[in-house]
């Protein structure tokens, strides 16, 4: 077997030497390339030349959600097709791992890269469904190209907490859990719609829902965690389905305590509720409109200011090896 394994030397949780073992490691049962990224869409750029190459059969994302996302975007830059183009593995090196977790692995490096060694002895795959954000036609973003994310995206206010958490990164601060709660307070301090929002999701043959402050679109479950402990925004989203989404109207003082207390102790089984909480589930198509432009966030990336976006629910979209 052929692969391509992809390094972010700034993965927050993996050492020079820990990188050097697992390399060795994984080279020792395959025919192993490893390159370094060095840029922002570097990873992206090695996942495309994965996908036109013609003898690379596995490329392994070493890191964070961020890099894996920029993998997934270059092997599925020409669309997705699980029979022919390479697989993908994780080994998890950032600071929450989100995809690696939800998919079952150990959100220890090592562990995980033993996890995926058995796996590959094993022949051990599933095909997992993904979402896509594009560009609206006849509006302001239709020229937006088109992103794949791989458990989540959010348009409004979660995707400000992101933006103030990577403005913090910026700095030199590192990404912990504390820096996080530090931006959702400040974001919600400084958030000028929480109590009238701006956008509408639209869906073929649904009435419109309107007025939402938060729109968090998962891809599966859970959504993310704190620490060790998972956190549910939309229970019974999965990647064997399509999209579901999490949309709030009101974010007063007492609402956000609501349901901020809600996520805190969500589970497999039950999410946030209430009058001002919209949940759908297994979505294919919709899009959200807001008023005014508002921040997006796909997998933990900040991606600047919307004023529309398109959703979609892929099924069948990449072949991981687990």
């Amino acid at each position: 077997m052929r692969a391509l394994l992809v390094v972010n030397p700034a993965a927050t949780t993996t050492s020079a030497r820990t990188r050097d073992v697992l390399i060795h490691a994984l080279a020792s049962e395959m025919k192993l390339e490893a390159v370094m990224t060095e840029y922002r869409g570097h990873a992206r750029d090695l996942g495309r030349q994965a996908a036109d190459s013609e003898d690379i059969d596995l490329i392994v994302a070493l890191g964070g959600d961020g890099t894996v996302n920029e993998v997934v975007n270059g092997l599925l830059h020409r669309g997705p097709d699980p029979d022919r183009l390479p697989g993908l593995a994780v080994v998890p090196g950032g600071s929450t791992n989100v995809f690696a977790r939800a998919l079952g692995l150990p959100n220890d490096a090592v562990e995980a890269t033993g996890a995926l060694l058995d796996a590959l002895r094993e022949g051990s795959e599933r095909t997992v469904g993904l979402g896509r954000a594009s560009g609206v036609p006849g509006t302001e973003d239709e020229a937006v190209p088109s992103r794949w994310f791989t458990f989540c995206a959010g348009l409004g206010f979660d995707a400000g907490v992101v933006g103030r958490v990577e403005q913090q990164r910026e700095r030199g601060r590192r990404s912990t859990h504390a820096l996080y709660l530090r931006q959702v307070v400040r974001q919600f301090l400084d958030e000028p719609h929480r109590r009238h929002g701006t956008i509408t999701l639209e869906r073929a043959g649904e009435d419109p829902v309107t007025d939402l402050v938060l729109s968090i679109i998962c891809n599966t479950s859970p959504w993310t965690f704190l620490g060790n402990r998972p956190v549910y925004a939309s229970p019974k989203a999965s990647f064997d389905t399509g999209l579901d989404i999490l949309g709030l109207s009101r974010m007063s003082t007492a609402a956000v305590a609501r349901y901020a207390t809600q996520l805190l102790t969500s589970s497999p089984d039950r999410g946030p509720r209430g009058k001002h909480a919209v949940a759908l589930h297994d979505l294919t198509d919709f899009t959200l409109h807001s008023k005014v432009p508002l921040p997006l966030q796909m997998d933990g990336d900040h991606l600047g200011l919307r004023t529309s976006v398109a959703f979609t629910g892929v099924r069948r979209a990449l072949r991981v090896i687990v």
